[in-house]
């Protein structure tokens, strides 16, 4: 079940705010489930080699934030239903690597929204969010896209 918004957010509007610490395990972790095996992910001696300050980040690895996020909440937020979503894209946009020790805040907005014709009748609506990973100077970092569908609506 869901709620609709008192008031529906509307592109430009922040979404969520939600903060939290780049971790070597988490590094390694991701490295190992996504079968990555250059060693700058995981030896410290090889990503200082190869320029990085620490073992550097997987390309995907802003999406631990997920964790740290309340799911139902956003979902509610958007008017969405949660039973219905599938992810239709997701893309990154670096301005510098991710390494080990990084504290990045994410803010997430709503880029788009709007509503299409399926191709096999009834209508699909496509929320586009847009989270930008800064660090505490505020220097952003990443730029995550993504898409959400709403199927049946």
């Amino acid at each position: 079940m869901h709620t609709k918004p008192a008031t529906p957010l509307a592109p430009g509007d922040i979404l969520d705010e939600v903060s939290f610490e780049v971790e070597a395990g988490k590094i390694r972790e991701f490295a190992r489930s996504t079968h990555v095996t250059d060693p700058v992910h995981t030896d410290p001696r090889a990503a200082a080699d190869a320029g990085f300050t620490a073992v550097a980040a997987t390309p995907t690895h802003v999406v631990v934030a997920g964790h740290h996020r309340n799911q139902q909440e956003f979902v509610d937020a958007l008017g969405m239903d949660i039973k219905r979503i599938v992810v239709g894209s997701v893309s990154w946009d670096y301005t510098r690597p991710l390494v080990a020790g990084d504290r990045l805040t994410g803010t997430r907005r709503v880029a788009s929204d709007e509503t299409k014709q399926g191709k096999r009748g009834g209508t699909m609506r496509l929320v586009t969010l847009e989270t930008v990973w800064a660090d505490p100077a505020g220097q952003a970092a990443v730029t995550q896209r993504e898409v959400l569908i709403e199927r049946g609506v």
